[in-house]
């Protein structure tokens, strides 16, 4: 019985470690309170989601071994930054200056995902850059 409360005490420290991580990163995203509020709520609620954030939190790669409709996070990050190309011309202060905000994003099209997928693998397969054959009419 003492061993389980201590692995429950290890839990819940665990968990207190990822939930200020999560604070600590939308903080440097310049993301809200609230969003980090809500966005931990909803990792809490997800084992996949909590792996991939563990993960990162210990190893600063991703894990990559969770999936939704067969898209992982490295995926997601990847669309994101694909997506967000429009944006390398403008002087906006836009996602690709801030790692944190793209990997909190990604955690939050993941958890989206989770509930609906469908919206997100037609942005997925349909929101590309412009080097994949075919896209392109060819002359």
């Amino acid at each position: 019985m003492q061993e389980n409360s201590v692995s429950n005490a290890q839990l819940e420290q665990a968990m207190d470690t990822l939930r200020k991580y999560v604070y600590q990163l939308a903080e440097r995203a310049e993301e809200s309170q609230d969003y980090a509020a809500d966005l931990w709520e909803r990792i809490k609620g997800s084992e996949g989601v909590l792996k991939e954030l563990a993960y990162y939190h210990d190893y600063g790669n991703f894990w990559g071994k969770y999936s939704v409709a067969g898209y992982t996070l490295t995926d997601i990050l990847v669309w994101q930054v694909d997506h967000f190309k429009a944006y390398l011309d403008r002087h906006e202060d836009v996602n690709r200056w801030k790692p944190e905000r793209l990997f909190l994003h990604s955690l939050d099209v993941m958890l989206r995902m989770e509930q609906d997928p469908a919206p997100y693998v037609d942005k997925l397969t349909g929101e590309t850059g412009t080097d994949f054959v075919g896209k392109f009419k060819e002359f």
